[in-house]
């Protein structure tokens, strides 16, 4: 894709080459692109549907870890981390536009790698990229990714309205991202207490991947579409289980019952948590990025679904009053508590 090998400094292109030379290997694939980057604008005809957009901020060091995420691994979760957004509004993602900001280690070689990830993510999700921007920064690498969809206004799925006696539905499974994460800190710390000692991530290859390089959804919208079900409501799991069903239920001024013996975990993510001497229900509940999607649906569609073994019923909605609790496997009820991850913490 990028036949450069050596370190080109970004300074030799200026700003204006960099995005010229990022962008022409850009090939448009969405009728609804009419024109992409290398414009002041670009110019999208959703032919009378409703269009979504969506924003998230990758900052170096909050975000991400250099040491141990390869770059084309970065770029390829950066669109799926924005496109999951459009995803979660039962909604298509078509298009992203992608701004960098870049320190001064990083040649050209380093950015092409990192949006090489984005092409690949793009070219699998049939997503355009159709603009953005670039910058000298002084805090490490930016990646700023705005997200383009569109829908139908009747299909276009809310967070603020799921029903009582909703189905609570989660896709895949949980908590294993999170994991994936502690694993690859571990080794970090072990790497810079001795350097001479290699990464010990041998059979955890599940869980790595579900952190470095996560997938949005997409085939649940259309699995959805296909069975003739609308989610009631719906949102995806960026922050953990819990934070997530309590902005549903919040918005939705309602209360749920989550059911512990339920919840997916993949044996992968169960042994490590154990390992690690964390409960794999809380890591499930409170770990974020799995970038699975949560919804509701009404309990006539549960014919629809029941069989679909990638899609786990875990409770249901109840009137507000009742509050919002998790059923423990030994039958005990526990307030749910939003403990996700927090980027301002």
């Amino acid at each position: 894709m990028f036949e450069n090998k050596e370190r080109t400094d970004i300074s030799n292109l200026g700003e204006f080459g960099l995005i010229d030379h990022l962008v022409k290997n850009i090939e448009l694939s969405n009728s609804t692109t009419v024109r992409g980057a290398g414009d002041d604008a670009a110019v999208l005809d959703f032919a009378g549907k409703k269009m979504l957009v969506s924003t998230d901020l990758l900052l170096e060091g909050i975000h991400f870890d250099l040491s141990y995420t390869p770059l084309k691994h970065l770029g390829y979760k950066a669109i799926q981390v924005n496109i999951s957004d459009i995803y979660a509004m039962n909604s298509i993602a078509s298009q992203v536009t992608v701004s960098l900001g870049l320190s001064s280690k990083f040649p050209l070689e380093a950015v092409e790698e990192l949006y090489e990830g984005m092409l690949i993510a793009c070219k699998k999700y049939n997503v355009d990229i159709v603009g953005g921007d670039t910058s000298a920064s002084k805090q490490g690498l930016v990646i700023s990714v705005t997200s383009i969809g569109y829908a139908e206004d009747k299909d276009i799925t809310f967070r603020n309205t799921a029903e009582e006696g909703d189905l609570i539905c989660v896709s895949g499974d949980l908590g294993a991202a999170y994991m994936g994460l502690q694993l690859l800190e571990r080794e970090k710390r072990v790497f810079l207490e001795n350097p001479n000692i290699q990464p010990d991530l041998e059979g955890k290859d599940y869980i790595v991947e579900r952190q470095l390089k996560p997938e949005a959804r997409k085939d649940i919208i259309e699995t959805l579409k296909a069975a003739g079900i609308k989610p009631t409501s719906m949102i995806d799991i960026s922050d953990g289980l819990s934070s997530e069903i309590i902005h549903i239920c919040t918005k939705s001024e309602k209360g749920c019952n989550l059911f512990e013996e339920k919840i997916p975990i993949d044996p992968m993510t169960y042994d490590t948590a154990r390992q690690f001497n964390l409960d794999p229900t809380v890591c499930a509940l409170s770990g974020g990025e799995d970038y699975e999607l949560l919804f509701t649906i009404n309990q006539a569609d549960y014919d629809k679904i029941k069989n679909n073994p990638d899609i786990s019923i875990i409770g249901h909605i109840t009137e507000k009053s009742a509050g919002m609790h998790l059923v423990s496997k030994s039958g005990k009820v526990h307030p749910l508590k939003a403990q996700g991850w927090n980027s301002f913490g």
